[in-house]
């Protein structure tokens, strides 16, 4: 293995670490201030809160199974799906002009914080990717 191809493998994996630790507590927030994330779903959608809860559980199993090499690649699938299913949640909160209380005053107001959380998705999407090969 060359030099370079060392470097690069130990930088995923620290960084698997990091994104791992970003999704569990992502995760547990969903049950710390549910009502904060139940505002993002989609009117069209039923039982929001469920729907948080249910996410954030995913966001906690898929976390903690990426750490693992063992089960990293399918975790990593897996937190390609979850992004996928909850991006309409963040079109939602960018297009909707809905004022999202108690939220870090960067996305509580519609406006550009918001919508920087698009293409934001797709580098998380994008960073989970790099786990699904190996």
């Amino acid at each position: 293995m060359s030099t370079q191809n060392y470097e690069l493998s130990r930088v995923k994996t620290s960084l698997v670490y990091v994104m791992g630790a970003i999704y569990v507590v992502a995760g547990v927030l969903h049950f710390v201030v549910p009502d904060l994330f139940a505002q993002i779903v989609p009117p069209q959608l039923p039982a929001a809160t469920a729907l948080v809860y249910l996410s954030g559980v995913a966001e906690i199993g898929l976390g903690i199974g990426v750490i693992f090499p063992r089960t990293r690649r399918v975790a990593a699938w897996g937190l390609v799906a979850l992004l996928l299913a909850v991006f309409p949640a963040n079109v939602y909160m960018a297009t909707s002009g809905v004022v999202i209380q108690g939220a870090p005053a960067a996305i509580a107001e519609p406006g550009l914080g918001r919508w920087v959380r698009l293409p934001f998705q797709g580098v998380l999407i994008a960073w989970a990717l790099w786990y699904t090969y190996e």
